[in-house]
């Protein structure tokens, strides 16, 4: 059933979450599955077993990246666009950078980096929109 988390108290690690079905449930920091810690508004998804929270786990309220950041990877990779786009300024600045600076080092770098973006628009086209959002969105893995 999913759900949204109404209170969370850290101290107590102990929380109330709204149900989709009208009612109110408890649980505890031990039936959260998610590495960062729950937060009121956060969307989720739980597992109930009479009428008790067996697990809870963090669903994504936002909507998919995927196909802005396919898109920026494949038309303006080499810029880093794709890598902004999905809020990981410091390594678009790396790769516009090292793009740019192409020129003085033979083309070397922005060779490299041009491979880099192909590779990356491969990995994120073939990737579910479930996997991409949780592990370049979600979890911030900002390469490969």
């Amino acid at each position: 059933m999913k759900g949204t988390i109404l209170e969370f108290d850290i101290s107590t690690e102990k929380g109330v979450i709204s149900g989709e079905d009208g009612c109110r449930y408890m649980f505890d920091i031990a039936r959260w599955q998610y590495k960062y810690d729950p937060e009121v508004g956060n969307k989720v998804k739980m597992v109930l077993k009479s009428g008790a929270v067996r697990s809870v786990a963090f669903v994504s309220a936002h909507k998919s990246k995927k196909l802005g950041a396919v898109l920026l990877a494949f038309f303006f990779g080499v810029f880093g666009a794709h890598k902004f786009y999905l809020g990981y300024h410091k390594q678009g600045i790396c790769m516009l950078l090292l793009f740019v600076s192409g020129s003085y080092f033979l083309g070397l770098s922005s060779m490299v980096i041009a491979i880099i973006a192909l590779v990356e628009f491969i990995i994120y086209l073939l990737k579910s929109k479930d996997a991409f959002q949780q592990a370049y969105v979600l979890e911030s893995r900002p390469w490969f």
